[in-house]
């Protein structure tokens, strides 16, 4: 790994952007490298468009912005719509497929059903940990170890045994669809 590019995308109130902290956290604290976040979301948080951008280096980062991603981590429609044209040709969408309907043939996408999994976790709000569970064991760019401490040490006091359940289900969840 050199650079890679990661942008999360989805509404507010879906820790969309604690995902990119956490991404970001894991690479710079736990794993020794450099990263990079910038967060974007509308004027009023929750239910609006938001993304987080991460940038993750075994060098110095120059440049922080996101403009072609490797990695797409789609949590709402309106965030694959926005986004998924900037993908590299190379790169990895991954979608919750129950929130996400992406384009048939675009090989790039890999699917999980990260809220109907946080609903049968009991909680429909750590859908987000499932999905960073699935980006750790798809995307090998963070070590699993880095992302459990990064979560375990950025959630709410009392939280950290459900998020990193969350996380653990999205890790080792294997069914995922390429359209």
């Amino acid at each position: 790994m050199s650079t890679v590019k990661i942008r999360v995308a989805g509404f507010g109130g879906q820790g969309v952007i604690l995902s990119g902290y956490i991404i970001g956290k894991a690479a710079s604290i736990y794993d020794k490298k450099e990263a990079t976040l910038i967060q974007s979301y509308g004027p009023e948080a929750r239910g609006e468009a938001c993304s987080s951008q991460v940038i993750i280096s075994d060098t110095t980062i120059n440049y922080p912005l996101v403009d072609t991603p490797d990695v797409l981590i789609a949590m709402s429609q309106e965030g694959y719509k926005k986004f998924e044209a900037s993908v590299k040709k190379d790169g990895v969408i991954l979608v919750d497929e129950d929130l996400v309907s992406p384009s048939p043939t675009d090989n790039r996408v890999m699917k999980i059903p990260a809220t109907r999994i946080a609903e049968e976790l009991g909680r429909k709000v750590v859908a987000n940990m499932v999905m960073l569970g699935f980006f750790t064991s798809q995307c090998k760019i963070v070590s699993i170890d880095g992302m459990r401490d990064s979560i375990e040490t950025s959630v709410l006091k009392g939280t950290e045994e459900l998020n990193l359940n969350a996380f653990n289900h999205g890790y080792e969840y294997k069914k995922f669809k390429k359209t």
